[in-house]
């Protein structure tokens, strides 16, 4: 219904064809076509994104508002054949005439980049832009950033770029600042401010690294979208970040004098929006979330199940990682010192015939129609080592009891740190390497792990262990006259130790001789195992020991009975069935058995009080205990 109106330059020149049409005829569309040139460009604006189309797609175009664009001239500076007035003939504003002119110079830059055979490069998602709602098409060169999501890795290409570590940037040996690195990491925030967007990068949960972005004038469409990009990824998610290593001053990382410049950002493994909980909150003190329950905007607190139901998530906390860290450290500590000290590590079984140590803490199993149990401890095993002349031997391994102890220090699975060692004629001699095999261990955290230890005591609070050079031991009688001077706990007596008699006989210790770390001997024959070796001065006593931390016992040891008449006696006295288990144990001591004593340690419980944690389930990387048997 409404012709275009039509304006020609003279035809030696590019030209721009302007045509309006509300509810235009077959014939109008196809006057406007015929009056345009063959590879001109139609723009159509409908309610989706603008759309550029070759003039010859316009009979088939529906009723909607159209332009016919073409560059207009090589002098993007002088005005030339441009119109200067509209269809009413009024004179254009200066900022038609700018618009005019920067689609002339895009449209010659176009054509320039298909004449050499040059194409578009997606840089960070947008390239040959247009400004949508306007009339004018706005292109951009390729930026010198991208970002790309790999999507699902499944081994088809090594790139040849390498990697560098987090924890190594901004320090010496590292890369220097103004290096490219890449570096891959977990996304641990994201913050986004109009122009800008600071990534942070954690690498183990203890190192972190700032990168950053920021919108560029020479490419503002793209770098737009950069930031867009940047913005919409998800905490936690795994990203792959190349940039230049510039000097920064970034206190909340670790990586605390540098910051990466990004050039270009691969999405590696996408987090889903909403985490179990936030890792901040986990990362929190008790302190500081009991200190923010007495403001009008407490924090909140992730109890242990939820914790322990997402554990994956809850180890990613700085602190919950590095006890991690730690207890591998102790294993690797116990195995250097005693292998310093001519130990042999081992490896016994932990299916058993029967029960293992004839207790009723055990979990039982058929084992192809003969009754079978998870093994309570290698004891038995440590022991017949020593029989076959290996007189020094160590194990790390599991432990299982069915113990329904539902306690802050209990679990029904751990590692257990054992040693058995034959000596010449006191067990003084396994205390002594004992002593030495801990001290070993503690001083070795204290060297070998200061950031772990430095991210766990922020978050739960503790000082390092006191001991003394030379072991420290209490005897039992000592122990008895303590408490019943100290009159806060009754003496034990010839009955085992409770709770609280423990932690208060770990605190006279360390009020009175200066440690925290100490051996308590001759403890009553009726509570220890079958195997243990009466004391010869009194049988109601006997040459056995715990050793306490922090007021609670940690390993508990002795020498063993090594006559086979004098363990069968001890095993009748406590009526235990001589099941195949304790026959072929008792076998072994027929043949020449050397004295012999030593110790089991409890790997997670050790940890837990050498780091003063409030529960013993922090220790472990999936904890069972009578209620949990998943994750």
């Amino acid at each position: 219904r409404a012709g275009p109106t039509l304006r020609h330059p003279p035809t030696t020149h590019r030209w721009t064809v302007r045509m309006r049409m509300v509810l235009f005829s077959a014939l109008a569309l196809a006057r406007a076509v015929r009056l345009a040139p063959t590879n001109g460009l139609l723009r159509m604006n409908t309610m989706a994104r603008p759309t550029m189309l070759p003039i010859g797609s316009a009979r088939h175009m529906p009723r909607s508002r159209i332009w016919l664009v073409r560059s207009m001239a090589d002098d993007a500076a002088a005005l030339g054949d441009l119109p200067t007035v509209d269809e009413d003939g009024q004179p254009l504003s200066k900022n038609a005439l700018k618009k005019m002119m920067k689609a002339r110079q895009i449209a010659e830059n176009k054509a320039a980049k298909a004449a050499t055979g040059g194409g578009g490069r997606d840089g960070s998602g947008v390239s040959g832009s247009v400004s949508g709602g306007s009339e004018t098409v706005v292109d951009e060169a390729p930026a010198p950033w991208s970002f790309e999501d790999l999507g699902v890795i499944q081994s088809t290409r090594k790139p040849a770029s390498s990697f560098s570590a987090v924890h190594e940037l901004g320090v010496a040996g590292g890369p220097s600042p103004g290096e490219e690195v890449t570096v891959r990491g977990r996304l641990s925030t994201v913050r986004g401010k109009g122009s800008s967007c600071f990534l942070v990068l954690r690498s183990g949960a203890l190192h972190t690294v700032q990168a950053v972005f920021f919108k560029d004038r020479q490419f503002p469409q793209q770098s737009k979208a950069m930031l867009v990009r940047l913005q919409a990824l998800t905490e936690e998610s795994i990203v792959e970040v190349v940039g230049k290593l510039q000097p920064a001053d970034v206190l909340s990382c670790s990586q605390a004098t540098v910051e990466i410049a990004i050039s270009a950002v691969r999405l590696v493994s996408a987090a889903a929006p909403k985490l179990p909980f936030e890792i901040e909150d986990a990362a929190r003190s008790e302190a500081e979330v009991d200190a923010s329950e007495e403001t009008d905007r407490p924090l909140p607190r992730i109890g242990q199940e939820l914790r322990l139901n997402n554990r994956w998530i809850d180890l990613r906390v700085p602190a919950n990682q590095a006890i991690l860290r730690v207890k591998s450290r102790v294993c690797a500590l116990f195995r250097s010192s005693l292998a310093a000290q001519g130990f042999v590590e081992i490896q016994t079984p932990k299916l058993v015939a029967g029960e293992s140590e004839g207790g009723a803490d055990v979990f039982r199993t058929d084992y192809f129609g003969t009754p079978a149990c998870l093994a309570q401890s290698p004891q038995l095993y440590k022991q017949m080592a020593i029989a076959s002349d290996m007189e020094r031997v160590f194990e790390v391994g599991p432990v299982f009891r069915a113990e329904k102890s539902n306690t802050r220090r209990h679990l029904c699975e751990f590692v257990g740190l054992d040693m058995e060692m034959a000596f010449h004629y006191h067990y003084d001699e396994v205390i002594e390497v004992l002593h030495s095999m801990f001290v070993h261990i503690f001083d070795g955290l204290e060297k070998d792990c200061p950031a772990e230890l430095a991210a766990i005591r922020a978050q739960y609070p503790s000082e390092r262990p006191r001991c003394a050079a030379s072991p420290t031991v209490l005897h039992w009688e000592e122990a008895n006259a303590m408490l019943a001077a100290d009159g806060v706990e009754e003496p034990p007596g010839l009955q085992d130790l409770s709770t609280a008699q423990e932690r208060r006989l770990g605190q006279l210790v360390a009020e009175e001789r200066g440690v925290d770390f100490f051996f308590l001997d001759r403890f009553p024959s009726a509570v220890r195992p079958f195997y243990t070796m009466p004391a010869a001065d009194d049988a109601r006593y006997s040459n056995s020991y715990d050793v306490f931390l922090r007021g609670e016992e940690i390993c508990s040891g002795a020498q063993r009975i090594h006559d086979a008449a004098m363990l069968e006696a001890a095993i009748a006295a406590k009526g235990v069935a001589l099941g195949p288990a304790l026959q072929t144990y008792v076998e072994s001591m027929r043949y020449g058995m050397p004295p012999h004593g030593g110790g089991g340690i409890g790997l997670e419980r050790l940890v837990f009080l050498y780091l003063n944690l409030d529960n013993v389930r922090k220790a472990s990387m999936f904890p069972r205990d009578p209620n949990r048997c998943s994750p």
